[in-house]
């Protein structure tokens, strides 16, 4: 650093003297002055090489530094960005394998309810196919009885009609054996 500082002063030295050597020749513009286009090119020679110094000892190895510093920056930012697509690429795999599985067992879990309501319906069906068969027979039970009954009940009458009726149109009243046997031979003869 001192060095930098030592060039620094010699270099603001030497912009001073180069400051007033024109105000001392005040003949007009003094770098259209072919008399002193030497002295010039001496500063012009001097002041270049300090500003070379300058450059390559201070300025430039900063500059360099910086752009150092700022690539492996750019380099660890894109390296962290990178493992972080990675990772984002894995979660997003992760979440599209749970989803696929989460509906694969979804479909499982309703095609298991389906079947079972569907056995559950099979099994009320048969329940009530049976216990509708079952009155079914009852009712047909008591409708043999019934209609034997009323068959029985109906010959009855007709036998007390036709007794009564022989009775009105002969005056001889039949007995009931007599109507029992004509009306058992009529049903045969039907038959």
């Amino acid at each position: 650093m001192r060095k930098v500082d030592h060039l620094l002063r010699w270099g603001l030295a030497a912009a001073i003297l180069v400051a007033a050597a024109p105000a001392a020749l005040a003949g007009g513009l003094p770098q259209l002055n072919p008399a002193v286009f030497s002295p010039q090119l001496i500063w012009l020679s001097i002041s270049f090489v300090i500003l070379y110094i300058l450059m390559s000892r201070v300025a430039l190895p900063d500059i360099s530094r910086t752009l150092t510093a700022r690539q492996e920056k750019l380099d660890g930012d894109l390296s962290a960005a990178e493992g972080l697509r990675a990772e984002a690429e894995a979660a997003n795999s992760a979440y599209k394998k749970a989803i696929a599985d989460a509906r694969t067992g979804a479909q499982a879990q309703m095609k298991a309810i389906a079947e079972a309501a569907l056995s559950e319906a099979a099994k009320r069906e048969a329940a009530f196919a049976a216990e509708v068969n079952t009155r079914t027979k009852a009712a047909e039970q008591a409708i043999a009885t019934a209609k034997q009954k009323a068959m029985g009940d109906i010959q009855a009458l007709a036998g007390e009609a036709a007794r009564q009726l022989v009775a009105r149109l002969s005056g001889v009243e039949p007995s009931t054996a007599d109507v029992s046997q004509a009306l058992a031979a009529a049903g045969r003869e039907k038959a």
